[in-house]
């Protein structure tokens, strides 16, 4: 799986060290905008793997900063881009199982790096379920061009 991530500051750490990790499980993990741990702005890095992502040079994102909060705000501005804070397993499950997330938000300051890695690996490993929740993302793209999704019935 190609994956796409960054971090700001805050985060820097913590996405070198799952970068190294997916690498070595086989996948092509590529960390984007690289601040290396001095003061830098998240939206830049979310708009790397945000754009990554939505013009499928990545399969998936990872993004990781203080709280994971930020991040999100910024990869959601990018269109295709479904991003979800996630802080466990059964959220990192449920952001793609149920909404098909493409890019992880992560926290920094509230996560130890085990169970960063322990969230990502659970959130690559699941299928989105289909069904029901393909309407709902027909809606949100609707969305994002500016249609109401009250108007969407597929």
């Amino acid at each position: 799986m190609r994956i796409a991530l960054s971090a700001d500051h805050r985060g820097h750490a913590a996405i070198r060290a799952l970068a190294e990790k997916l690498n070595r499980e086989g996948h092509q993990a590529q960390v984007l905008g690289d601040c290396q741990g001095a003061p830098c702005d998240y939206p830049e890095r979310a708009w790397d793997v945000g754009k990554a992502v939505a013009e499928g040079r990545a399969d998936l994102g990872i993004l990781v900063c203080g709280t994971g909060i930020g991040m999100s705000i910024a990869a959601n501005k990018v269109r295709g881009v479904r991003a979800a804070v996630v802080h466990d397993e059964m959220t990192a499950q449920l952001s793609r199982s149920h909404n098909n997330a493409n890019v992880l938000c992560l926290s920094a300051d509230l996560l130890g790096q085990r169970l960063i890695e322990k969230i990502a690996e659970v959130w690559i490993g699941t299928p989105f379920e289909g069904g029901r929740h393909t309407r709902r993302l027909h809606k949100i793209s609707a969305m994002e061009m500016g249609q109401n999704p009250a108007e969407i019935r597929d």
